[in-house]
């Protein structure tokens, strides 16, 4: 009797594994270069925009103009974003895939329960922030290069003054809450996570992820902050199976800021940020619903192995 010889599947491979090229190192080299053609097409853009304007053809000391002109810094810098850490992000993840799509690829999905997760997300990311403000505490008892320090409060102290300028509310949720909030997910918890994911597992991607999310904003001050809240949208977006979660949570996050900061300036620019620390008791509630809500969204979770 013939026996028929039998053989494994075809398995269709992305341009990464064709090459032997490990997921997590080609995200890190994107990471570089997103991060300098960023900076690079930003500056540029304002620059370009205060010649328009005429600032840079008065003579102004370019310190002067960046403060006075800092709207237009924050084109530049929404320009930036858009085209490099989203639209380019979506060319960078054919790389990664061979028969999946870019939108499967980042998660940016809609699902049955996308919604629900959209809700927990948001209400997570409000009730976590005690828990982020003894965390920024924490970092600021760490030492820090005093060029970095100057260079944060500089920052600052620019957004204050910003954020104080008459009818700024709507331009300043476009350019520091809507873009960001997109684009950033789009490039973390959309691509990196993934990456990352595939080479090592999801708990480190995770946690590796948010840490580099927290040194892409160059503000070694605020790094821990920035880092548990990159983690806690890596989360949600794992469990939920969509981006679209920390995408609305980035937004309200970003968005609350910036509210806070045009009304209640004190209680978000403050240079001792033990002033400004919640008592204990309102830390250990943050932590325990924080907790359930996680918990919540674990048990309900039907997109863990997606």
């Amino acid at each position: 009797m013939n026996q028929e010889n039998t053989f494994p599947p075809f398995q269709p491979q992305s341009w990464a594994e064709k090459k032997a090229f490990a997921h997590w190192a080609i995200a890190l080299i994107w990471l570089v270069i997103v991060l300098i053609l960023f900076q690079v097409v930003a500056s540029l853009v304002f620059v370009g925009l205060m010649f328009i304007s005429g600032d840079i053809a008065s003579g102004q000391d370019m310190a002067d103009i960046l403060t006075e002109r800092v709207d237009l810094l924050f084109i530049g810098n929404t320009s930036g974003q858009i085209l490099f850490i989203g639209l380019a992000t979506f060319l960078i993840v054919r790389l990664h895939t061979s028969t999946e799509s870019s939108f499967s690829f980042l998660r940016f999905r809609w699902k049955e329960d996308s919604l629900k997760y959209i809700l927990y997300g948001s209400l997570l990311v409000i009730v976590v922030q005690p828990v982020i403000v003894y965390l920024g505490h924490l970092n600021s008892l760490l030492p820090v290069p005093e060029s970095l320090t100057d260079l944060q409060v500089s920052q600052y102290q620019m957004i204050q003054e910003f954020l104080s300028t008459e009818g700024i509310l709507w331009f300043g949720l476009l350019h520091i809450a809507l873009v960001p909030s997109i684009c950033e997910e789009i490039l973390f918890r959309g691509y990196v996570l993934r990456a990352f994911e595939k080479s090592w597992g999801i708990i480190v991607a995770i946690i590796v992820s948010g840490i580099i999310f927290g040194l892409f904003h160059i503000q070694l001050g605020n790094l821990m902050p920035l880092a548990a809240l990159g983690m806690i949208l890596a989360l949600m977006t794992w469990l939920s199976g969509t981006i679209w979660p920390a995408i609305i949570a980035h937004l309200v996050n970003n968005g609350t800021a910036v509210i806070i900061g045009i009304n209640f300036p004190e209680l978000l620019f403050r240079d001792d940020i033990s002033e400004m620390l919640p008592p204990v008791w309102l830390l250990i509630a943050s932590i325990m619903i924080s907790c359930m809500i996680i918990y919540t969204m674990f048990q309900q979770s039907k997109h863990i192995e997606d």
